[in-house]
């Protein structure tokens, strides 16, 4: 089975939770702690992913959550404060790789355009609804339809045909003791 190097930076609390249990997936807890006050909306965009996702490469049953991965080591997230860095060598079929600025996208409640004649008219829409902020389309339920098409049109995320940007991003459900190469430390 072919692998792929990647790296996740996660707090040094996840070699305990490895240690136990030769594995780690993210809980919830995590989530809420890591992004607070905004936590539910990171929550939801991950649900919607872990349903779309798994038609890709099927979680394991307890997984809800994705664990983010960076692909080149030039995209690696720096090493802070009490947190480590994994380098990994997963199986290629525990991967999905996505665009990164198609996943920025979607985290930012933005439409993901099919191409540049879709773009110009989604753009030329919000400016007849006098919408200046395309994330406010989500956030309120102002725009029922809009929202609905922004929503679909996300599922481009794992389109390898509609492109963004060259730079990808990996997710996997879990970390594994056997895949991990070397730990970094801060």
């Amino acid at each position: 089975m072919r692998k792929i190097k990647l790296w996740t930076r996660q707090h040094k609390n996840i070699l305990e939770d490895l240690s136990k249990n030769n594995s780690y997936k993210v809980k919830e807890r995590y989530i809420r702690k890591k992004f607070d006050s905004i936590a539910q909306f990171h929550i939801d965009i991950y649900k919607w992913y872990r349903y779309k996702a798994s038609d890709i490469v099927e979680p394991p049953e307890d997984v809800l959550y994705p664990i983010w991965c960076s692909t080149k080591t030039n995209l690696k997230l720096p090493l802070a404060g009490n947190h480590v860095m994994l380098e990994l060598s997963v199986p290629e079929d525990e991967v999905i790789l996505l665009d990164m600025l198609k996943w920025d996208y979607v985290v930012n409640h933005w439409y993901i355009p099919e191409n540049k004649e879709d773009k110009r008219k989604y753009k030329k829409q919000l400016q007849r609804y006098g919408i200046k902020s395309e994330s406010s389309i989500y956030m309120e339920n102002f725009y029922p339809r809009l929202k609905k098409k922004m929503k679909k049109s996300w599922d481009r995320l794992f389109d390898k045909s509609v492109k963004l940007s060259d730079k990808k991003v990996a997710t996997i459900w879990e970390i594994r003791n056997e895949w991990i190469d070397n730990i970094e430390h801060s």
